[in-house]
């Protein structure tokens, strides 16, 4: 617990603690003693957004950039600029009538005023930039696009997002209303700019860098085993034989092009081929186990890490950084619990645009994890097989959409067929061709983290020299 005094010549309007934190005073004072502006000085007009109703999407929505105008939410505000790649629309219509009041055009300055994580984060429409907002962002018009430059600069810098932090209010979903968002003290900085573009500029570069070493990883494991898969779209009409699907699945998706050709392309493949299955010591089904905080009422329980679908990363490996802490019993967390060489396979869950099939591999036993129930252990033969080359392997794979096939759906819940996955034939090279896939793969994914982590480095180092201006501490 947090004690600290307020007097009563100090309050403000607000009664709440939150808001007379000893470290938002600090802050506000310094800020205060160095300018007498406030955000609202440089707004020449403010407006929010709204969400029209969903069940009626087809009279207010458009899946057409060409028919509708950008519909700017929360996830499309960024430091750097507005990402729009997933970007939804709202009919010109709706823009120009029920939304009329919150159009976005070209400099207008764009910030976050709801939702859990950082306060206040703001973009810039680009030039020529047509657009909307929901509620949970706000527009400002300012006099032109260097002073929008400057107080986006501001507002997202670690100081700025800490002054507008302080001004919210609510627990679970913290908000900023217009009067409090426009209060905020800003020291008009221009040099502030060219510091966080110069850094969001060197960011991209890196992260470029590592999206070229990753997206590469694949090709390069299927050109290495000399598994040639052309582009192959899949037809909607094709024939399959009655002697093809005795004792299979019948569906038709299984039989289609894509799968098919991507079979015959491993049967070409430049090493003799075997059965997953015949490399496996063993399968251990997971355990998602009891909630920690009943750990009083589970006797002979073991309290340990339990790795779930949201700790594989799509890129990588596995994004160790939010284990979930759960309760198995002693005999079950013996069985699963996992070692150096374990592949772990998603075997439910997914997404409408990320099948299940996913894989990763342990290449650290000292932590000692689990894995929930809608994961799947596969303990390869180490004698027969490199299981980090096994994971390059199936990896390639599921970058070609191959594990798209090898599932069913249930309950809106997608299931990976493991009897077909533990089927997909893994071309066997000498073990000296194993390890050096393996290892080329896993330093080039350790090369590429590494790149991410500077990049990110890059704008905490940039904040920390804006943070010294906006102090006052370098000119």
């Amino acid at each position: 617990m947090e004690c600290f005094t307020v007097l009563s010549n100090e309050i403000e309007g607000r009664l709440d603690c939150f808001y007379y934190n000893p470290v938002f005073i600090e802050l506000e004072k310094k800020i205060r003693s160095k300018t007498k502006k406030i955000l609202g000085d440089y707004i020449l007009n403010i407006a929010g957004g709204a969400t029209p109703e969903k069940d009626e999407s087809d009279k207010y929505y458009t899946e057409s950039p060409n028919e509708g105008v950008p519909f700017i939410r929360v996830q499309n505000l960024g430091e750097e600029g507005l990402k729009l790649d997933d970007c939804k629309y709202i009919k010109c219509e709706t823009h120009n009538t029920m939304l009329k009041r919150s159009q976005v055009k070209e400099y207008n300055l764009l910030t976050k005023i709801t939702g859990v994580g950082r306060m206040a984060i703001s973009s810039i429409a680009p030039k020529g930039f047509e657009g909307n907002i929901n509620q949970h962002v706000v527009v400002m018009q300012t006099s032109d696009y260097e002073t929008s430059k400057v107080l986006a600069a501001f507002l997202n810098s670690d100081i700025g997002e800490k002054l507008a932090f302080r001004r919210s209010t609510g627990g679970t979903r913290p908000a900023l209303d217009y009067q409090a968002l426009k209060t905020i003290p800003i020291i008009f900085e221009p040099k502030i700019v060219e510091i966080m573009q110069k850094a969001y500029v060197e960011k991209k570069r890196k992260e470029q860098e590592a999206e070229i070493i990753i997206n590469s990883l694949n090709n390069f494991v299927l050109q290495l085993l000399n598994i040639k898969v052309s582009e192959i779209n899949d037809k909607l009409c094709f024939v399959v034989f009655s002697d093809e699907i005795v004792g299979k699945r019948c569906d038709p998706k299984k039989y289609t092009v894509k799968p098919t050709g991507i079979i015959q392309a491993i049967s070409k493949a430049k090493y003799n081929t075997k059965e997953l299955s015949s490399l496996i010591q063993e399968t251990i089904s997971g355990e998602w186990g009891e909630d920690e905080e009943k750990e009083e009422q589970f006797i002979d329980y073991i309290n340990c890490s339990v790795l779930r679908n949201t700790n594989f990363d799509n890129r990588y490996n596995l994004n160790l950084h939010d284990v979930a802490q759960r309760l198995l019993p002693q005999e079950k967390y013996i069985k699963t619990k996992l070692i150096k060489g374990d592949i772990l396979v998603e075997k439910s869950g997914g997404s409408p645009i990320q099948p299940v099939g996913r894989v990763a591999i342990i290449q650290d036993s000292n932590e000692g994890y689990g894995f929930s129930n809608f994961l799947q252990c596969v303990r390869l033969n180490q004698e027969k097989v490199l299981p980090e080359y096994v994971f390059a392997y199936l990896r390639a794979l599921y970058g070609l959409g191959y594990m798209e096939y090898l599932q069913n759906q249930t309950t809106g819940i997608k299931n990976l067929i493991m009897e077909e996955f533990l089927s997909i034939q893994i071309p066997l090279p000498p073990l000296s061709v194993q390890k050096e896939i393996a290892k080329i793969v896993l330093t080039s994914i350790e090369k590429a983290k590494q790149l991410e982590k500077e990049a990110r480095n890059i704008i905490e180092e940039a904040k920390k020299k804006v943070e010294e201006i906006i102090l006052g501490k370098i000119v």
